[in-house]
């Protein structure tokens, strides 16, 4: 676990065949390390996946951040491992894909209440294990661009979109035309419906960690255990 840039508490599926559709889409497999390589469908796949592909296929929980001066992973990990020990399953009606500021994600269905919850309990609970903000870091979130309020929490947590400006996605392209979206959605309307689970439990969350490159890779996943 030491040795990464960065670390960040994710939800990625526990389902085999939602976990395989994810890292193929995407073209990069965070728990084996590797790239892999893209369905055969008619469209340009490294372009339409190249910013989310060095993530892996996930759903932000606690976003990235260095570890605060003077912590050791080994502290993260334990507190993570109690954290998740004393939460229960959550769940999500379903996914739904939709356009999100010029990309496609898959976004939840029904009541977040119970979600946007336990993503904020995260969020507190280990933000001790945070290092400060640095200017260059606050300036990457294009702050003139945020409302006041999520200039606080960007002040507060480290990101703007977090506590009630949470919401909950897995994205599977880069920004793309409204064109090429179109071909993107219609591709996957006749994929995804074999393969979202109905409804989505969150039995768990894992620990990534961005290595020197930028890929992101999972490195612990820890179990609710309520």
């Amino acid at each position: 676990m030491q040795g990464f840039k960065r670390y960040a508490i994710y939800y990625a599926p526990e389902s085999a065949v939602f976990a395989d559709f994810g890292k193929r889409w995407l073209g990069w497999d965070p728990l084996a390390g590797c790239d892999v390589p893209h369905p055969p469908y008619e469209l340009p796949m490294d372009e339409i996946t190249r910013t989310p592909r060095k993530y892996g296929f996930h759903g932000t929980i606690k976003p990235p951040f260095r570890l605060a001066r003077g912590v050791d992973i080994g502290a993260l990990h334990a507190a993570a491992t109690a954290l998740m020990a004393g939460m229960s399953p959550v769940r999500v009606e379903a996914l739904k894909l939709k356009r999100i500021g010029g990309f496609l994600a898959l976004v939840p269905e029904g009541d977040t209440t119970e979600l946007k919850s336990m993503a904020g309990k995260v969020v507190k609970a280990l933000d001790a294990f945070r290092a400060p903000m640095t200017d260059a870091d606050i300036a990457r979130r294009n702050p003139a661009r945020l409302s006041d309020h999520q200039l606080d929490l960007l002040h507060r947590w480290g990101y703007p979109y977090v506590m009630d400006e949470f919401r909950f996605h897995l994205t599977l392209t880069s920004r793309v035309s409204p064109e090429l979206a179109e071909r993107t959605r219609e591709v996957l309307d006749t994929t995804l419906p074999d393969i979202l689970p109905r409804p989505l439990k969150i039995r768990s969350l894992c620990l990534f960690g961005e290595a020197d490159d930028g890929n992101f890779h999972m490195l612990h996943r820890y179990p609710f255990g309520g």
